[in-house]
């Protein structure tokens, strides 16, 4: 079989393995779909501080069980399928209190581990989940990002009926604001510097949008939220400019999710975090039950994500996908590979 084989920063290389057999306790998959997302991207451009060359990437991912390994119930051959990427050790202060998603030996499947860029992937039963009937495959891939924008709304003290502010509309972003909707959010108010990913923010559903380069975040936050602004703040970003902003436009009391991964330390006022007895909160990747409830806001039409696939490319033009998104920064959304049709 093929498997695509990043051999370090911008290099891709495919080479000919053996088929895997799956192996007690596991599932051989047959790969559909893989997105592409910003933390493969770092990879990709040698800015990963966690990942190491040569690495077989594939996170995002949907697939089909070709084989199904020996003690393994409740999968067969052609059920439609998605993988959590955790490896973790289950002995950590973590794993032992139900937090395995922040395991001290956290190692993730495309990054620390071997990723699904190829043909076919054996990976425990454990970690796959079944997509229901009629999943589009697309969206299979996408049932990931979808599982951390849940957690990260589970990390705060509730959305349903709160005004909701996410600054990014990026992939994350777009899916967090979607996601707070689904959960009976008041509003959701959306930002970002490309109207581009404002513009498909409006196509899924989320009306309230602002470009803080063209308007006052401050004062159109009040002109949409009122005096008492936002309930919630999740920064999707991962930027100075933006983690700035969620403190300076917090009420007081206010808790602050930070969702988005920092390239670099940023900056934070904590005078104003502590003067304003703000919450911030972090948030790291997920657990079963937030894929589960994400499967669910898909397959109910509470998430939409056709509007977000802007890109698709086929699984031999892996490298092109990665120059495609590096040529049209704001316009490529979340892209697709294509393994196998």
């Amino acid at each position: 079989m093929k498997q695509a084989v990043m051999t370090s920063p911008g290099v891709i290389e495919f080479r000919e393995v053996p088929v895997p057999e799956p192996a007690s306790g596991e599932l051989l998959l047959r790969m559909k779909r893989i997105g592409i997302c910003g933390s493969d991207i770092h990879v990709y451009h040698g800015k990963h501080a966690l990942t190491s060359y040569p690495v077989v990437q594939g996170h995002e991912v949907s697939g089909v069980v070709e084989k199904v390994g020996r003690g393994v119930r409740g999968f067969k051959p052609g059920d439609r399928v998605t993988l959590q990427p955790q490896v973790y050790c289950g002995k950590c202060y973590p794993c032992t209190h139900g937090a395995y998603h922040i395991c001290d030996h956290l190692k993730v499947i495309g990054f620390q581990t071997t990723g699904a860029a190829s043909e076919f992937f054996a990976v425990p039963a454990s970690k796959v989940l079944k997509l229901p009937p009629g999943m589009d495959l697309d969206h299979g891939a996408m049932v990931e990002p979808a599982a951390v924008a849940v957690h990260a709304l589970g990390r705060s003290t509730g959305v349903d009926g709160k005004k909701v502010l996410v600054l990014g509309a990026g992939p994350i972003g777009n899916l967090v604001a979607q996601a707070a909707l689904g959960f009976g959010a008041a509003q959701v108010l959306i930002t970002d510097l490309s109207d581009f990913r404002l513009g498909i923010a409006r196509e899924c559903g989320i009306a309230l949008t602002v470009n803080p380069a063209k308007s006052d975040l401050a004062a159109e936050v009040r002109r949409h939220f009122g005096e008492d602004k936002a309930d919630l703040i999740l920064e999707c970003v991962g930027a100075q400019a933006t983690i700035a902003q969620a403190v300076s436009v917090a009420r007081k009391g206010t808790d602050i999710v930070v969702v988005g991964v920092f390239g670099q330390k940023p900056a934070v006022d904590l005078g104003t975090v502590q003067d304003r007895e703000l919450r911030l909160v972090g948030t790291l990747m997920y657990r079963e039950p937030d894929w589960r409830r994400a499967i669910e806001l898909i397959g109910g039409g509470k998430v939409k994500l056709g509007p977000l696939i802007t890109d698709h490319f086929s699984f031999a033009e892996y490298k092109k996908a990665y120059e495609h998104i590096e040529a049209h920064r704001d316009r490529a959304v979340k892209v697709i590979v294509v393994v196998e049709e």
